[in-house]
């Protein structure tokens, strides 16, 4: 059985897949981000996963890994108004942000792309989930942005950390808004012929 490679700097990621009892090996891609312009919000987040599966995937290491490696790429948008919302990068932004989508409904879209190094193979597709904000205040915007958690996160937001009590609900899979749909992953890695329940052997 492949060895699944995290290509995925995300510490939120990394928990999602241990707490399913998966241990990848994560190698962060160093892909720039900006390269992909004018997509939808849904083509940019695949777009990007794979950018960051192929640039993990092509490394001499990886892909030298005995048995092969399941290389797994992701990346998240918050899609509000068809616009793609990644990461703020700046109180202003983030701030700028929550105005927009406080007391709103917006779509949070991860893309998955997976290759099996061993047989060159990949897949890949988008998970999406409806997510509503609290009409939160401008006092509580302030103090949330000056926690910093937004600013490195898409659409500036947490649901499994301090931005969690302003979201009031979500339409379809949690993990998905954490940044790996778990029901999709397994899709997947079935796509390539594996099986889920053996990546758990590689606690």
């Amino acid at each position: 059985m492949p060895h699944l490679v995290l290509a995925s700097a995300s510490p939120a990621r990394l928990a999602t897949l241990r707490s399913a009892g998966i241990e990848p090996t994560v190698v962060v891609s160093g892909v720039d981000e900006s390269q992909l312009v004018d997509l939808a919000p849904a083509d940019l987040a695949l777009g990007l996963a794979r950018l960051k599966c192929d640039a993990v995937a092509d490394l001499d290491d990886v892909a030298a890994t005995s048995g092969g490696a399941l290389v797994l790429g992701c990346d998240s948008v918050l899609d509000l108004d068809g616009e793609a919302l990644g990461k703020p990068g700046d109180d202003a932004t983030a701030v700028a942000r929550w105005r927009a989508m406080r007391g709103r409904s917006g779509v949070l879209r991860t893309g998955h792309w997976l290759r099996d190094t061993a047989t060159g193979r990949s897949v890949g597709a988008t998970a999406a989930t409806t997510v509503h904000f609290a009409d939160v205040t401008d006092d509580e915007i302030a103090a949330y942005v000056a926690t910093g958690e937004p600013l490195h996160v898409a659409g500036a937001f947490t649901v499994d950390g301090l931005g969690g009590a302003f979201v009031t609900g979500i339409e379809g899979d949690f993990h998905n808004v954490v940044g790996v749909s778990l029901p999709l992953l397994r899709t997947l890695v079935l796509d390539l012929g594996h099986r889920w329940t053996d990546l758990w052997l590689s606690r």
